[in-house]
């Protein structure tokens, strides 16, 4: 090694970002270890009440339901029927109860996900400020390497379901911050002119205006951040989230084809289904 690189490599100058994160977390886990404890108990509890609430109720009867919301929104008996399919071959394949865990885990972090990345989307759309403080930390967010997410998660959560639904939305959340932000900020300034000019309020220019023209870009993204919460579903096994990540996690370790191979399908079929009903949403609101 040159001189330079010798000196920049130094032990000595070696800049401690470790030891800084660790007495981080080390001072979050010691002062704040109750606030963390009971927002995971709070969780896992929320999330294992509906998981047997479904579980409580027939497979066919909870297919049934799902096939007849899918019609109930698009009208269409063959997506309906598609749906059942897929849900039946879930069901042959022995992975409902896994299906089901990974069902309430997406839905829970898809919901939280745009509850929290939509309003800061229009913040931003209405503030530079927030938007320039903003673009870096969604950039992070979405370049930081999944298994990093484990890390912090872990230690403040411990293992279990609920740290699953906190990694997952964190991992989803700028989907929906950037494509509201985007939907916000390309409504034509011709409509928002006119909603002025007929005397509408900021607010009503909001809902009236803004919001039903920048829908379909926020439908996109509930889409985009209901693919992105499954494909953690294999990544959240690995702190102790049930569902189909368990399996693949289980055949990946033990060279099991068979059951990789089943839950890996089980996972692309729920995305088929979670995808087209997401679409269905989209072109109904449209």
């Amino acid at each position: 090694m040159d001189p330079i690189s010798a000196w920049v490599a130094s032990k000595d100058r070696k800049i401690a970002v470790g030891e800084w994160g660790s007495d981080f977390f080390q001072f979050l886990t010691t002062n704040f270890a109750w606030f963390f404890d009971s927002l995971a108990s709070v969780l896992t509890s929320f999330l294992n009440g509906l998981i047997a609430s479904l579980l409580w109720l027939p497979p066919i009867a909870v297919i049934a339901l799902i096939a007849a919301l899918a019609f109930v929104l698009k009208r269409s008996w063959q997506l309906s029927l598609g749906v059942a399919l897929g849900f039946l071959f879930i069901l042959n394949q022995g992975l409902w109860k896994e299906t089901v865990e990974t069902l309430v885990l997406v839905v829970a972090a898809a919901t939280a996900s745009m509850a929290i990345g939509v309003p800061i989307g229009i913040w931003a759309a209405h503030n530079e400020r927030v938007y320039r403080f903003l673009q870096p930390v969604l950039d992070l967010m979405q370049t930081l390497p999944t298994f990093v997410y484990l890390i912090p998660v872990l230690i403040l959560f411990g293992l279990g379901v609920a740290p699953g639904l906190i990694v997952t939305v964190i991992f989803a959340c700028p989907a929906p911050i950037r494509l509201t932000y985007l939907g916000i900020t390309s409504v034509p300034k011709p409509m928002l002119e006119a909603g002025e000019a007929f005397g509408a309020t900021k607010r009503q220019l909001l809902w009236k205006v803004e919001l039903p023209a920048a829908l379909p870009t926020i439908m996109a993204g509930l889409t985009q951040c209901i693919m992105l919460c499954l494909s953690m579903v294999v990544i959240a096994a690995l702190i102790g989230a049930n569902g189909l990540g368990r399996p693949v996690v289980r055949a990946l370790n033990s060279m099991q084809i068979p059951l990789g191979l089943e839950a890996g399908l089980a996972i692309v079929v729920l995305a088929i289904i979670l995808d087209r009903m997401a679409r269905i949403g989209q072109d109904v609101r449209k």
